[in-house]
């Protein structure tokens, strides 16, 4: 049996909680962070809208260099900006993993830093990091959300601010 079926169904019930979290972000407080050694809403919603570029990087590359290829920000301004952002990177990475095959998934990818390899792994299980990576910082989000007294979505249930069981 096929994995592919079971990553591309996860990647779109994540991609629907994370386009509710992302919409939620007022334009006037991307500049804002909770702490000085936090990431500003405007790093940390560009960095979840990138997240599902991940499997087109994990599905297209054999690694990644760090000390080669150092992180660029994407730096867009205001929610509509990082709701299209986000959906790039969602057709790009839903469009990669459909039209991929098992066998490729089952291949090694790196991650790196000059000759310290920070991650080898299959390719399928850098796709789940990728997931496990958008969950994190849209909990982040919502963190950040809550201090800035922004009602939070619902995600795998209801949340205070939406509703009872």
């Amino acid at each position: 049996m096929s994995i592919i079926p079971m990553l591309l169904k996860e990647m779109e019930q994540e991609a629907q909680t994370t386009r509710k979290m992302l919409e939620r972000i007022p334009n006037d407080k991307y500049e804002w962070q909770p702490h000085e050694k936090s990431m500003t809403v405007q790093r940390l919603a560009n960095h979840i809208a990138e997240l599902p570029g991940w499997v087109t990087m994990a599905i297209t590359t054999e690694e990644l260099d760090f000390a080669q290829n150092p992180y660029e920000f994407q730096p867009n301004n205001n929610t509509a900006d990082v709701l299209g952002f986000f959906e790039k990177s969602l057709e790009s990475g839903k469009t990669h993993l459909a039209q991929t095959n098992d066998k490729e998934l089952e291949k090694t990818w790196t991650l790196r830093y000059g000759d310290k390899i920070l991650s080898a792994t299959t390719k399928a299980e850098m796709i789940r990091i990728a997931y496990s990576q958008i969950v994190h910082h849209r909990a982040q989000m919502g963190v950040y959300l809550r201090l800035l007294n922004i009602p939070i979505p619902a995600s795998y249930g209801p949340s205070a601010d939406e509703g009872n069981f």
